[in-house]
Protein backbone atom coordinates (compact mmCIF):
# COMPACT_ATOMS: atom_id res chain seq x y z
CA UNK A 1 0.00 0.00 0.00
CA UNK A 2 1.28 3.47 -0.95
CA UNK A 3 2.00 5.91 1.79
CA UNK A 4 0.13 9.21 2.07
CA UNK A 5 3.28 10.96 0.90
CA UNK A 6 3.46 8.84 -2.28
CA UNK A 7 -0.23 9.45 -3.01
CA UNK A 8 0.24 13.21 -2.69
CA UNK A 9 3.26 13.07 -5.02
CA UNK A 10 1.27 11.17 -7.63
CA UNK A 11 -1.62 13.64 -7.38
CA UNK A 12 0.79 16.56 -7.78
CA UNK A 13 2.33 15.01 -10.91
CA UNK A 14 -1.13 14.39 -12.37
CA UNK A 15 -2.07 18.01 -11.79
CA UNK A 16 1.07 19.18 -13.60
CA UNK A 17 0.23 16.97 -16.59
CA UNK A 18 -3.32 18.36 -16.75
CA UNK A 19 -2.13 21.95 -16.46
CA UNK A 20 0.48 21.41 -19.18
CA UNK A 21 -2.13 19.93 -21.48
CA UNK A 22 -4.45 22.88 -20.87
CA UNK A 23 -1.64 25.31 -21.47
CA UNK A 24 -0.69 23.65 -24.74
CA UNK A 25 -4.32 23.64 -25.76
CA UNK A 26 -4.62 27.35 -25.02
CA UNK A 27 -1.43 28.04 -26.93
CA UNK A 28 -2.63 25.96 -29.87
CA UNK A 29 -5.99 27.73 -29.79
CA UNK A 30 -4.28 31.12 -29.76
CA UNK A 31 -1.96 30.05 -32.58
CA UNK A 32 -4.96 28.94 -34.62
CA UNK A 33 -6.72 32.23 -33.90
CA UNK A 34 -3.63 34.18 -34.98
CA UNK A 35 -3.38 32.12 -38.14
CA UNK A 36 -7.03 32.66 -38.91
CA UNK A 37 -6.62 36.37 -38.24
CA UNK A 38 -3.70 36.52 -40.70
CA UNK A 39 -5.73 34.68 -43.31
CA UNK A 40 -8.73 36.92 -42.77
CA UNK A 41 -6.64 40.03 -43.27
CA UNK A 42 -5.81 38.84 -46.80
CA UNK A 43 -9.42 38.08 -47.71
CA UNK A 44 -12.29 40.23 -48.92
CA UNK A 45 -13.31 41.91 -52.15
CA UNK A 46 -12.01 45.05 -53.85
CA UNK A 47 -12.57 46.68 -57.23
CA UNK A 48 -10.03 48.67 -59.26
CA UNK A 49 -10.89 50.79 -62.29
CA UNK A 50 -9.27 53.32 -64.59
CA UNK A 51 -6.15 53.46 -66.74
CA UNK A 52 -6.02 50.96 -69.60
CA UNK A 53 -2.25 51.51 -69.71
CA UNK A 54 -1.97 50.17 -66.16
CA UNK A 55 -4.62 47.49 -66.60
CA UNK A 56 -2.30 44.67 -67.80
CA UNK A 57 0.02 45.06 -64.79
CA UNK A 58 -2.85 45.47 -62.32
CA UNK A 59 -4.63 42.40 -63.71
CA UNK A 60 -1.49 40.26 -63.67
CA UNK A 61 -0.67 41.31 -60.10
CA UNK A 62 -4.25 40.67 -58.99
CA UNK A 63 -4.16 37.18 -60.46
CA UNK A 64 -0.90 36.31 -58.72
CA UNK A 65 -2.13 37.77 -55.44
CA UNK A 66 -5.37 35.77 -55.58
CA UNK A 67 -3.43 32.60 -56.38
CA UNK A 68 -1.52 33.09 -53.14
CA UNK A 69 -4.53 34.32 -51.13
CA UNK A 70 -7.55 32.31 -52.20
CA UNK A 71 -9.98 34.21 -49.97
CA UNK A 72 -9.26 37.47 -51.81
CA UNK A 73 -11.30 38.68 -54.79
CA UNK A 74 -9.80 41.53 -56.84
CA UNK A 75 -11.64 42.84 -59.88
CA UNK A 76 -9.71 45.03 -62.35
CA UNK A 77 -11.68 47.22 -64.74
CA UNK A 78 -10.59 49.73 -67.41
CA UNK A 79 -12.42 52.86 -68.48
CA UNK A 80 -9.56 55.38 -68.56
CA UNK A 81 -7.76 57.41 -65.90
CA UNK A 82 -10.54 59.98 -65.58
CA UNK A 83 -13.02 57.23 -64.84
CA UNK A 84 -10.75 55.65 -62.25
CA UNK A 85 -10.16 58.95 -60.48
CA UNK A 86 -13.81 59.99 -60.43
CA UNK A 87 -15.01 56.56 -59.31
CA UNK A 88 -12.54 56.27 -56.43
CA UNK A 89 -13.32 59.85 -55.36
CA UNK A 90 -17.04 59.00 -55.32
CA UNK A 91 -16.45 55.75 -53.42
CA UNK A 92 -17.64 53.55 -56.27
CA UNK A 93 -14.36 51.58 -56.37
CA UNK A 94 -11.63 50.88 -53.84
CA UNK A 95 -8.68 51.87 -56.04
CA UNK A 96 -8.58 54.26 -59.00
CA UNK A 97 -5.81 53.60 -61.54
CA UNK A 98 -4.39 56.60 -63.37
CA UNK A 99 -1.57 57.60 -65.72
CA UNK A 100 -1.81 61.19 -64.50
CA UNK A 101 -1.66 62.94 -61.15
CA UNK A 102 -5.10 63.56 -59.67
CA UNK A 103 -4.24 67.26 -59.60
CA UNK A 104 -4.10 67.25 -63.41
CA UNK A 105 -7.73 66.20 -63.82
CA UNK A 106 -10.34 68.92 -63.58
CA UNK A 107 -13.14 68.22 -61.12
CA UNK A 108 -11.20 65.63 -59.11
CA UNK A 109 -10.87 66.38 -55.34
CA UNK A 110 -7.17 65.50 -55.27
CA UNK A 111 -6.85 66.55 -51.63
CA UNK A 112 -9.15 63.65 -50.64
CA UNK A 113 -7.09 61.04 -52.49
CA UNK A 114 -3.88 59.27 -51.51
CA UNK A 115 -1.38 58.57 -54.30
CA UNK A 116 0.42 55.22 -54.53
CA UNK A 117 2.96 55.18 -57.39
CA UNK A 118 3.38 51.56 -58.44
CA UNK A 119 5.37 51.84 -61.69
CA UNK A 120 6.41 54.02 -64.62
CA UNK A 121 5.19 53.52 -68.18
CA UNK A 122 6.70 54.81 -71.37
CA UNK A 123 4.44 55.74 -74.30
CA UNK A 124 5.28 55.83 -77.98
CA UNK A 125 3.75 57.06 -81.23
CA UNK A 126 2.96 53.97 -83.33
CA UNK A 127 2.18 53.63 -87.03
CA UNK A 128 0.95 51.00 -89.43
CA UNK A 129 4.04 49.03 -90.60
CA UNK A 130 3.44 50.03 -94.24
CA UNK A 131 3.70 53.77 -93.49
CA UNK A 132 7.41 53.56 -94.27
CA UNK A 133 9.02 55.72 -91.56
CA UNK A 134 10.73 54.81 -88.28
CA UNK A 135 11.73 58.22 -86.92
CA UNK A 136 9.92 61.52 -86.51
CA UNK A 137 10.78 64.90 -85.03
CA UNK A 138 8.59 66.32 -82.30
CA UNK A 139 7.76 69.27 -84.55
CA UNK A 140 6.55 66.94 -87.31
CA UNK A 141 4.65 64.79 -84.83
CA UNK A 142 2.73 67.86 -83.69
CA UNK A 143 1.99 68.74 -87.32
CA UNK A 144 0.73 65.20 -88.00
CA UNK A 145 -1.60 65.13 -85.00
CA UNK A 146 -2.93 68.65 -85.56
CA UNK A 147 -3.68 67.87 -89.21
CA UNK A 148 -1.08 70.17 -90.77
CA UNK A 149 0.66 67.21 -92.40
CA UNK A 150 -1.88 64.93 -94.07
CA UNK A 151 0.18 62.45 -96.14
CA UNK A 152 3.13 60.29 -95.15
CA UNK A 153 5.00 61.13 -98.39
CA UNK A 154 5.63 64.59 -96.89
CA UNK A 155 7.81 62.87 -94.27
CA UNK A 156 9.57 60.51 -96.68
CA UNK A 157 7.11 57.68 -96.27
CA UNK A 158 4.49 56.06 -98.46
CA UNK A 159 2.06 58.06 -100.56
CA UNK A 160 -0.69 57.37 -98.06
CA UNK A 161 -3.25 59.55 -96.31
CA UNK A 162 -2.66 59.84 -92.56
CA UNK A 163 -5.38 58.46 -90.32
CA UNK A 164 -5.28 59.62 -86.70
CA UNK A 165 -6.26 57.20 -83.93
CA UNK A 166 -6.84 58.94 -80.60
CA UNK A 167 -8.00 58.04 -77.13
CA UNK A 168 -10.95 59.88 -75.51
CA UNK A 169 -10.51 62.97 -73.34
CA UNK A 170 -10.84 60.86 -70.18
CA UNK A 171 -7.75 58.83 -71.10
CA UNK A 172 -4.57 59.33 -69.10
CA UNK A 173 -2.57 57.94 -72.02
CA UNK A 174 -3.99 60.72 -74.20
CA UNK A 175 -3.26 63.36 -71.55
CA UNK A 176 0.34 62.16 -71.21
CA UNK A 177 0.86 62.02 -74.97
CA UNK A 178 -0.63 65.47 -75.54
CA UNK A 179 1.44 66.99 -72.73
CA UNK A 180 4.84 65.44 -73.45
CA UNK A 181 4.72 64.50 -77.15
CA UNK A 182 2.58 67.30 -78.58
CA UNK A 183 3.59 70.06 -76.15
CA UNK A 184 -0.07 70.60 -75.29
CA UNK A 185 -1.39 70.91 -78.84
CA UNK A 186 -4.94 69.63 -79.34
CA UNK A 187 -5.13 66.65 -81.74
CA UNK A 188 -7.28 66.98 -84.85
CA UNK A 189 -10.40 64.86 -85.32
CA UNK A 190 -9.77 61.23 -86.11
CA UNK A 191 -10.85 57.83 -84.90
CA UNK A 192 -11.35 57.62 -81.14
CA UNK A 193 -10.93 54.30 -79.33
CA UNK A 194 -11.75 53.62 -75.69
CA UNK A 195 -8.92 51.18 -74.99
CA UNK A 196 -5.24 50.72 -75.79
CA UNK A 197 -5.89 47.20 -77.10
CA UNK A 198 -8.34 48.63 -79.65
CA UNK A 199 -5.79 51.28 -80.70
CA UNK A 200 -3.21 48.54 -81.29
CA UNK A 201 -5.63 46.53 -83.43
CA UNK A 202 -6.86 49.52 -85.42
CA UNK A 203 -3.39 50.92 -86.20
CA UNK A 204 -2.32 47.48 -87.41
CA UNK A 205 -5.37 47.05 -89.64
CA UNK A 206 -5.72 50.62 -91.01
CA UNK A 207 -3.44 51.81 -93.85
CA UNK A 208 -1.73 55.09 -92.96
CA UNK A 209 -2.80 54.97 -89.31
CA UNK A 210 -0.91 56.55 -86.42
CA UNK A 211 -1.77 56.34 -82.73
CA UNK A 212 0.01 56.08 -79.40
CA UNK A 213 0.44 53.27 -76.91
CA UNK A 214 2.05 52.44 -73.59
CA UNK A 215 5.19 50.32 -73.94
CA UNK A 216 3.28 47.46 -72.30
CA UNK A 217 1.13 47.16 -75.47
CA UNK A 218 3.90 47.38 -78.07
CA UNK A 219 4.46 44.41 -80.34
CA UNK A 220 5.59 43.69 -83.89
CA UNK A 221 2.14 44.33 -85.39
CA UNK A 222 2.88 48.08 -85.33
CA UNK A 223 5.99 50.24 -85.72
CA UNK A 224 6.94 52.40 -82.75
CA UNK A 225 8.61 55.61 -83.89
CA UNK A 226 11.82 57.11 -82.59
CA UNK A 227 11.33 60.69 -81.43
CA UNK A 228 14.08 63.05 -82.60
CA UNK A 229 16.27 59.98 -83.08
CA UNK A 230 15.73 58.64 -79.56
CA UNK A 231 14.30 55.14 -79.32
CA UNK A 232 11.28 54.39 -77.17
CA UNK A 233 13.07 52.13 -74.66
CA UNK A 234 13.03 51.63 -70.91
CA UNK A 235 16.66 52.74 -70.68
CA UNK A 236 15.95 56.05 -72.42
CA UNK A 237 12.93 56.67 -70.21
CA UNK A 238 14.95 55.95 -67.06
CA UNK A 239 17.66 58.41 -68.06
CA UNK A 240 15.16 61.11 -69.02
CA UNK A 241 16.34 61.15 -72.67
CA UNK A 242 12.94 59.96 -73.89
CA UNK A 243 10.23 62.37 -72.73
CA UNK A 244 6.92 60.49 -73.18
CA UNK A 245 6.35 58.66 -69.91
CA UNK A 246 4.16 58.77 -66.85
CA UNK A 247 3.92 57.37 -63.36
CA UNK A 248 1.32 54.68 -62.91
CA UNK A 249 -0.76 55.72 -59.91
CA UNK A 250 -3.15 53.74 -57.76
CA UNK A 251 -5.30 56.20 -55.81
CA UNK A 252 -7.37 55.50 -52.70
CA UNK A 253 -9.87 57.76 -50.97
CA UNK A 254 -7.99 58.36 -47.74
CA UNK A 255 -5.49 55.90 -46.34
CA UNK A 256 -6.19 52.33 -47.48
CA UNK A 257 -7.13 49.50 -45.13
CA UNK A 258 -7.95 45.81 -45.31
CA UNK A 259 -7.45 44.08 -48.64
CA UNK A 260 -6.83 47.38 -50.46
CA UNK A 261 -3.82 48.06 -48.22
CA UNK A 262 -2.62 44.46 -48.48
CA UNK A 263 -2.77 44.60 -52.29
CA UNK A 264 -1.05 48.00 -52.51
CA UNK A 265 1.73 46.74 -50.23
CA UNK A 266 2.05 43.76 -52.57
CA UNK A 267 2.27 46.07 -55.61
CA UNK A 268 5.40 47.77 -54.24
CA UNK A 269 6.99 44.56 -52.93
CA UNK A 270 10.27 43.32 -54.42
CA UNK A 271 8.47 40.34 -55.91
CA UNK A 272 6.29 42.59 -58.07
CA UNK A 273 8.75 45.44 -58.69
CA UNK A 274 11.70 43.27 -59.68
CA UNK A 275 9.83 40.56 -61.55
CA UNK A 276 6.26 41.29 -62.61
CA UNK A 277 6.76 44.99 -63.45
CA UNK A 278 9.48 44.43 -66.10
CA UNK A 279 7.84 41.21 -67.33
CA UNK A 280 4.68 43.18 -68.11
CA UNK A 281 6.56 45.95 -69.96
CA UNK A 282 6.72 48.57 -67.20
CA UNK A 283 9.56 50.25 -65.32
CA UNK A 284 10.01 50.20 -61.57
CA UNK A 285 9.85 53.73 -60.15
CA UNK A 286 12.98 52.95 -58.14
CA UNK A 287 14.93 52.47 -61.40
CA UNK A 288 14.23 56.01 -62.60
CA UNK A 289 17.18 58.41 -62.68
CA UNK A 290 14.83 61.41 -62.89
CA UNK A 291 11.64 62.45 -61.10
CA UNK A 292 8.65 64.39 -62.40
CA UNK A 293 6.03 66.36 -60.50
CA UNK A 294 2.39 67.06 -61.38
CA UNK A 295 3.40 70.19 -63.31
CA UNK A 296 5.79 68.17 -65.45
CA UNK A 297 8.97 69.56 -63.88
CA UNK A 298 11.92 67.19 -64.05
CA UNK A 299 14.52 66.93 -61.30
Amino acid sequence: MKSAKQVLSLLFIAMLVVLAACGNGSANDQSAKDKNKDSASKGGNIVLSGSSALQPLAAAAAEEYMNENTDAQIQVQGGGSGTGLSQVAEGQVDIGNSDVFAEEKEGIPAEELVDHKVAVVGMAPVVNPKVGIEDITKDDLVKVFTGEIKNWKDLGGADQKITLVNRPDSSGTRATFVKYALDGATPAEGITEDSSSRVLKLVNETPGAIGYLAFSYLDDTVTSLKLDGVEATDKNVQSGDYPIWAYEHMYTKGEPSGLAKEFLDYMVSDDVQKNLVPEQGYISATDMQVERDAEGNIK
